[in-house]
Protein backbone atom coordinates (compact mmCIF):
# COMPACT_ATOMS: atom_id res chain seq x y z
CA UNK A 1 0.00 0.00 0.00
CA UNK A 2 1.42 3.29 -0.77
CA UNK A 3 -0.86 6.26 1.30
CA UNK A 4 -0.77 9.60 0.14
CA UNK A 5 -1.39 12.10 2.42
CA UNK A 6 -3.09 14.96 1.45
CA UNK A 7 -2.60 16.44 4.63
CA UNK A 8 -0.09 14.95 7.44
CA UNK A 9 1.10 18.25 9.49
CA UNK A 10 -1.85 19.34 11.48
CA UNK A 11 -2.11 16.95 14.38
CA UNK A 12 -4.87 19.01 15.98
CA UNK A 13 -7.16 18.77 12.14
CA UNK A 14 -10.01 15.81 12.09
CA UNK A 15 -8.38 13.08 10.27
CA UNK A 16 -10.33 11.51 7.36
CA UNK A 17 -9.56 8.66 5.31
CA UNK A 18 -10.40 9.01 1.71
CA UNK A 19 -10.97 5.87 -0.30
CA UNK A 20 -11.34 5.40 -3.91
CA UNK A 21 -13.13 3.04 -6.18
CA UNK A 22 -12.18 0.89 -9.14
CA UNK A 23 -11.37 3.89 -11.16
CA UNK A 24 -8.20 4.57 -9.20
CA UNK A 25 -7.15 7.56 -7.19
CA UNK A 26 -7.59 10.24 -9.81
CA UNK A 27 -11.41 9.42 -9.27
CA UNK A 28 -11.55 11.15 -5.33
CA UNK A 29 -8.24 13.73 -6.30
CA UNK A 30 -11.08 16.61 -6.08
CA UNK A 31 -12.56 14.73 -3.23
CA UNK A 32 -9.27 14.96 -1.17
CA UNK A 33 -8.57 18.40 -1.99
CA UNK A 34 -11.82 19.86 -1.26
CA UNK A 35 -11.93 18.05 2.64
CA UNK A 36 -7.80 19.11 3.35
CA UNK A 37 -8.69 23.01 2.03
CA UNK A 38 -11.82 22.98 4.33
CA UNK A 39 -9.84 22.19 7.08
CA UNK A 40 -9.28 18.14 7.64
CA UNK A 41 -6.15 16.39 7.42
CA UNK A 42 -6.71 14.18 4.76
CA UNK A 43 -5.05 10.41 4.01
CA UNK A 44 -5.91 9.33 0.68
CA UNK A 45 -4.54 6.28 -0.29
CA UNK A 46 -3.78 4.01 -3.44
CA UNK A 47 -4.98 0.36 -2.66
CA UNK A 48 -2.94 -1.94 -3.66
CA UNK A 49 -2.43 -3.27 -7.34
CA UNK A 50 -3.88 0.37 -8.69
CA UNK A 51 -2.41 2.42 -10.80
CA UNK A 52 0.88 0.08 -10.98
CA UNK A 53 1.77 -0.37 -7.22
CA UNK A 54 2.07 -3.43 -6.09
CA UNK A 55 -0.29 -5.90 -4.34
CA UNK A 56 0.92 -8.75 -1.78
CA UNK A 57 0.26 -11.96 -2.41
CA UNK A 58 -1.90 -12.34 0.82
CA UNK A 59 -3.83 -9.25 -0.64
CA UNK A 60 -6.70 -11.24 -2.48
CA UNK A 61 -10.01 -9.91 -1.29
CA UNK A 62 -11.50 -6.67 0.42
CA UNK A 63 -11.23 -7.79 3.37
CA UNK A 64 -7.44 -7.41 2.79
CA UNK A 65 -7.97 -3.90 2.59
CA UNK A 66 -10.10 -3.64 4.96
CA UNK A 67 -7.92 -4.71 7.52
CA UNK A 68 -4.94 -3.06 6.06
CA UNK A 69 -6.27 0.11 6.81
CA UNK A 70 -7.83 -0.45 10.31
CA UNK A 71 -3.83 -1.45 11.02
CA UNK A 72 -3.25 2.11 9.34
CA UNK A 73 -5.33 3.97 11.88
CA UNK A 74 -4.25 1.93 14.47
CA UNK A 75 -0.18 2.31 13.64
CA UNK A 76 -0.72 5.93 13.24
CA UNK A 77 -3.08 6.17 16.75
CA UNK A 78 -5.60 7.78 14.70
CA UNK A 79 -8.69 8.61 16.81
CA UNK A 80 -11.85 10.37 15.99
CA UNK A 81 -11.88 9.80 11.85
CA UNK A 82 -14.12 9.95 9.44
CA UNK A 83 -14.42 7.00 6.43
CA UNK A 84 -15.42 8.73 3.19
CA UNK A 85 -15.80 6.04 0.50
CA UNK A 86 -16.31 6.18 -3.14
CA UNK A 87 -17.76 3.08 -4.93
CA UNK A 88 -15.75 0.00 -4.25
CA UNK A 89 -14.13 2.61 -1.43
CA UNK A 90 -17.36 3.13 0.10
CA UNK A 91 -17.56 -0.84 0.72
CA UNK A 92 -14.30 -0.83 2.24
CA UNK A 93 -15.46 2.00 3.99
CA UNK A 94 -18.30 -0.01 5.67
CA UNK A 95 -16.43 -3.21 6.53
CA UNK A 96 -13.95 -0.97 8.40
CA UNK A 97 -16.63 0.19 10.36
CA UNK A 98 -18.43 -3.25 11.19
CA UNK A 99 -15.16 -4.49 12.36
CA UNK A 100 -13.76 -0.98 14.33
CA UNK A 101 -13.76 -2.51 17.89
CA UNK A 102 -10.94 -0.14 18.95
CA UNK A 103 -13.67 2.32 18.32
CA UNK A 104 -11.50 5.20 16.15
CA UNK A 105 -13.99 5.93 13.37
CA UNK A 106 -16.97 8.35 14.43
CA UNK A 107 -18.43 8.83 10.96
CA UNK A 108 -19.18 7.26 7.68
CA UNK A 109 -19.55 8.79 4.37
CA UNK A 110 -20.44 6.22 1.30
CA UNK A 111 -20.45 7.68 -2.06
CA UNK A 112 -22.49 5.66 -4.30
CA UNK A 113 -20.77 2.20 -2.16
CA UNK A 114 -21.57 -1.37 -3.63
CA UNK A 115 -20.20 -3.81 -0.75
CA UNK A 116 -24.07 -5.42 0.02
CA UNK A 117 -26.83 -7.77 -1.70
CA UNK A 118 -30.01 -6.14 -2.16
CA UNK A 119 -32.12 -8.93 -4.24
CA UNK A 120 -34.80 -6.01 -5.71
CA UNK A 121 -31.43 -4.35 -6.73
CA UNK A 122 -28.81 -5.98 -8.67
CA UNK A 123 -25.58 -4.68 -9.05
CA UNK A 124 -24.61 -4.13 -12.98
CA UNK A 125 -21.86 -6.39 -13.91
CA UNK A 126 -19.92 -3.68 -14.82
CA UNK A 127 -17.10 -6.12 -16.65
CA UNK A 128 -20.06 -7.35 -19.13
CA UNK A 129 -20.35 -3.62 -19.92
CA UNK A 130 -18.72 -2.62 -23.04
CA UNK A 131 -17.14 1.33 -22.91
CA UNK A 132 -20.28 2.81 -24.26
CA UNK A 133 -21.86 0.90 -21.85
CA UNK A 134 -20.17 1.66 -19.05
CA UNK A 135 -20.36 5.59 -19.48
CA UNK A 136 -24.63 5.03 -19.84
CA UNK A 137 -24.39 2.97 -16.80
CA UNK A 138 -21.84 5.68 -14.33
CA UNK A 139 -22.95 9.27 -15.93
CA UNK A 140 -25.77 11.11 -15.50
CA UNK A 141 -24.34 12.72 -18.93
CA UNK A 142 -22.36 9.95 -20.96
CA UNK A 143 -21.52 12.25 -23.85
CA UNK A 144 -19.20 14.44 -21.45
CA UNK A 145 -17.45 12.08 -19.97
CA UNK A 146 -17.38 8.79 -22.42
CA UNK A 147 -13.66 8.28 -23.33
CA UNK A 148 -13.14 6.58 -26.43
CA UNK A 149 -10.79 3.58 -25.38
CA UNK A 150 -8.86 3.74 -28.91
CA UNK A 151 -7.82 7.23 -28.07
CA UNK A 152 -6.22 6.71 -25.09
CA UNK A 153 -2.23 6.83 -24.91
CA UNK A 154 -0.77 3.23 -24.25
CA UNK A 155 0.07 3.35 -21.01
CA UNK A 156 -2.89 5.18 -19.44
CA UNK A 157 -4.80 2.32 -21.14
CA UNK A 158 -2.58 0.04 -19.66
CA UNK A 159 -3.39 1.37 -16.10
CA UNK A 160 -7.06 0.95 -16.58
CA UNK A 161 -7.09 -2.09 -17.59
CA UNK A 162 -4.61 -2.86 -14.49
CA UNK A 163 -6.90 -1.05 -12.43
CA UNK A 164 -10.21 -3.36 -13.94
CA UNK A 165 -7.80 -6.98 -13.17
CA UNK A 166 -7.14 -5.65 -9.54
CA UNK A 167 -10.97 -4.91 -9.15
CA UNK A 168 -12.06 -8.38 -10.87
CA UNK A 169 -9.43 -10.18 -8.40
CA UNK A 170 -10.75 -8.53 -5.37
CA UNK A 171 -14.28 -7.82 -5.76
CA UNK A 172 -15.47 -10.30 -8.43
CA UNK A 173 -16.76 -13.37 -6.98
CA UNK A 174 -19.02 -12.86 -5.17
CA UNK A 175 -19.66 -10.15 -7.52
CA UNK A 176 -18.53 -6.37 -5.46
CA UNK A 177 -19.92 -7.45 -2.40
CA UNK A 178 -19.88 -9.30 1.08
CA UNK A 179 -23.29 -11.86 1.72
CA UNK A 180 -22.99 -11.23 4.89
CA UNK A 181 -22.10 -7.47 5.22
CA UNK A 182 -26.06 -5.75 5.05
CA UNK A 183 -26.98 -7.95 8.36
CA UNK A 184 -23.92 -6.50 9.98
CA UNK A 185 -24.64 -3.17 9.44
CA UNK A 186 -26.71 -2.50 12.17
CA UNK A 187 -24.01 -3.00 14.79
CA UNK A 188 -22.64 0.29 13.23
CA UNK A 189 -23.80 3.08 15.30
CA UNK A 190 -21.73 6.17 13.75
CA UNK A 191 -23.69 8.61 12.26
CA UNK A 192 -23.05 7.02 8.49
CA UNK A 193 -24.25 9.28 5.28
CA UNK A 194 -25.02 7.55 2.17
CA UNK A 195 -24.47 10.34 -0.68
CA UNK A 196 -25.68 8.87 -4.19
CA UNK A 197 -26.03 10.30 -7.87
CA UNK A 198 -29.90 9.91 -8.21
CA UNK A 199 -28.86 8.61 -12.42
CA UNK A 200 -26.47 5.91 -11.30
CA UNK A 201 -27.47 2.70 -12.73
CA UNK A 202 -24.56 0.67 -11.43
CA UNK A 203 -25.90 0.59 -8.13
CA UNK A 204 -29.19 2.22 -7.96
CA UNK A 205 -30.84 4.97 -5.59
CA UNK A 206 -33.21 2.07 -4.05
CA UNK A 207 -29.77 -0.10 -3.93
CA UNK A 208 -28.81 3.36 -2.01
CA UNK A 209 -31.44 3.40 0.02
CA UNK A 210 -31.51 -0.19 1.15
CA UNK A 211 -28.26 0.49 2.13
CA UNK A 212 -28.57 3.46 4.33
CA UNK A 213 -31.13 1.72 6.30
CA UNK A 214 -29.07 -1.05 6.98
CA UNK A 215 -27.18 0.90 8.94
CA UNK A 216 -27.88 1.75 12.82
CA UNK A 217 -27.48 5.22 12.07
CA UNK A 218 -27.89 5.59 8.18
CA UNK A 219 -29.32 8.39 6.25
CA UNK A 220 -29.80 8.87 2.35
CA UNK A 221 -29.18 11.88 0.20
CA UNK A 222 -29.52 12.00 -3.82
CA UNK A 223 -27.52 14.18 -5.91
CA UNK A 224 -29.93 15.63 -8.66
CA UNK A 225 -28.45 14.97 -12.31
CA UNK A 226 -25.72 12.87 -11.26
CA UNK A 227 -24.22 9.12 -11.87
CA UNK A 228 -22.20 6.69 -9.97
CA UNK A 229 -19.62 9.37 -9.37
CA UNK A 230 -21.62 12.21 -8.14
CA UNK A 231 -18.37 13.96 -6.44
CA UNK A 232 -17.27 14.56 -10.24
CA UNK A 233 -20.42 15.35 -11.74
CA UNK A 234 -21.86 17.80 -9.55
CA UNK A 235 -18.88 18.66 -6.74
CA UNK A 236 -20.35 21.70 -4.93
CA UNK A 237 -23.61 19.75 -4.02
CA UNK A 238 -22.08 16.58 -3.46
CA UNK A 239 -19.22 18.83 -1.02
CA UNK A 240 -22.06 20.98 0.91
CA UNK A 241 -23.65 17.43 1.63
CA UNK A 242 -20.17 16.21 3.12
CA UNK A 243 -19.18 19.04 4.69
CA UNK A 244 -22.40 19.28 6.64
CA UNK A 245 -21.84 15.86 7.73
CA UNK A 246 -18.24 16.55 8.56
CA UNK A 247 -20.23 19.05 10.71
CA UNK A 248 -22.34 16.75 12.50
CA UNK A 249 -20.20 13.89 13.41
CA UNK A 250 -16.92 13.73 15.13
CA UNK A 251 -15.85 14.30 19.21
CA UNK A 252 -15.96 17.92 20.19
Amino acid sequence: MTPTDTNTTAKSRRPVLVLHGGGGPATVAGLAGHLSETGADVIAPVHPGWDGTPRPDWCTGIDDLTLTYLDLLQERDLHDVLVVGSSLGGWIAAEMAVRDTARRITGLVLVNAVGVHVESEPIADFFALDPRAAAEHSWHDPDRFYVDPTTLPADELARRQGNMATMRLLAGDPYMHDPKLLRRLARVHQPALLVWGESDRIVTPAYGAAYADAFANGRLELVPKAGHLPHIEQPEATFALIDAQVRLTGAE
